[in-house]
């Protein structure tokens, strides 16, 4: 890693590999399902309702091809993102969604920095984990933490790999359904040593139920908006056009507000910033909907998250968005029909920027742009 790696603030994406048909999903939700077979289907809720959301210059693509691998690739670094991080779908053993990033570890293409988050939740129909109506359950059986690791270690072996002080990052989505956490980090801690992989930098994401992970073994907290919410909903403030929506209406710029001035806890938490979100294509009439979202508001967001990181030791400068290509939850930087290339440009620009605004100038170019 060389300095200019250590000195400076790295953006990592999230990245959904749901966009490619698997066996599960046949027989789950029909033949060929993927995810753009929600997105298209969308219809707005109220009057001024971006929806469908849809692509332009990426088209709908699918992640067995090699050239949409490069694709995004190309058009992630030319806007300043350092890498992609994957959701990895991991059953005992089983995984699913796994042939684009195994295709990018096998190929060596495209050249651009990734790692992984363990999406270690039940997947079920509703899209949220819960236990109702579960179609591949998460069962930990004994055993698990070290397979788990030994399948992540050709992954962490790859030169490509994202790495904090030469420590492979890895991600666990919701450490709250694991039992016995700690036992688990000192196992894989343990396995990796083992393997002559060395240390690993192991975070925690702060979705449903995670406090300080630091006290399980883990080295940082990444955060995970919309999780956290705590912005009045402005459903009062709609004109709907679909009776049906009982789904919750927040004003994007409030929310950015309450995250900016929220404090840094004790441990390390590497913030998060999301384009938007509007999961109508999974929800239907009962989604979250982020209203008044925009680049200008995205940027100056990200801005404060880049100024804050940069006080950050040098190779823990980490930033995350998510989501690089959440189409269904209406997050993704992925140009579409109504800002094109706007979210990927303010990325570039926020990430270039230099010291904080503060919280004043921050509030004055927030009402600004509103």
């Amino acid at each position: 890693m060389t300095s200019r790696d250590d000195d400076r603030v790295r953006a990592i994406a999230f990245h959904l590999p749901q966009f490619h048909p698997i066996p599960e999903n046949d027989r789950w939700w029909g033949p060929g399902f993927t995810e753009w077979t929600n997105v298209t289907r969308a219809k707005p809720s109220f009057v001024g309702h971006d929806q469908p959301q849809l692509p332009t210059e990426m088209g709908f693509y699918d992640l067995r091809v090699a050239d949409t691998r490069a694709r995004q690739a190309a058009l992630a670094r030319e806007h300043g993102i350092h890498g992609f991080c994957f959701y990895y779908y991991w059953f005992s053993g089983k995984r699913l969604l796994e042939a684009p990033v195994e295709a990018i570890r096998e190929s060596g293409e495209p050249d651009f920095p990734y790692c992984l988050c363990w999406a270690n939740e039940n997947w079920t129909r509703r899209w949220d984990g819960a236990e109702r109506e579960v179609l591949m359950a998460q069962r930990h059986l004994p055993g698990d933490d070290e397979r788990l690791i030994a399948d992540l270690l050709p992954h962490f072996r790859d030169p490509r790999y994202i790495r904090v002080g030469g420590r492979p990052l890895f991600i666990v989505y919701r450490i709250g359904v694991l039992p016995h956490v700690r036992e688990m980090t000192e196992r894989w801690r343990a396995a990796a040593r083992a393997a002559g992989i060395g240390e690993l930098y192991l975070c925690a994401a702060k979705t449903f139920d995670t406090g300080d992970a630091t006290v399980h073994g883990f080295d940082a907290i990444v955060e995970f908006p919309p999780h956290g919410l705590r912005t009045v909903r402005m459903n009062d403030r709609i004109e709907l056009v679909d009776p049906q929506f009982g789904g919750t209406v927040v004003d994007y710029r409030q929310f950015v507000v309450d995250c900016v001035t929220t404090r840094d806890p004790s441990y390390m938490l590497h913030r998060t910033v999301m384009p938007g979100w509007d999961n109508t294509a999974r929800r239907g009439p009962n989604a979250l909907v982020f209203a008044n979202a925009s680049p200008e508001v995205y940027e100056l967001w990200l801005r404060e998250v880049v100024a804050r990181a940069r006080t950050r030791p040098p190779g823990e400068r980490l930033v995350f968005i998510n989501a690089w290509n959440e189409w269904a939850e209406g997050a993704h930087l992925e140009p579409d029909r109504r800002y094109g290339r706007q979210y990927l440009q303010a990325t570039k620009r926020a990430l270039s920027y230099g010291e904080a605004a503060g919280e004043s100038a921050f509030m004055r170019a927030l009402a600004s742009a509103a």
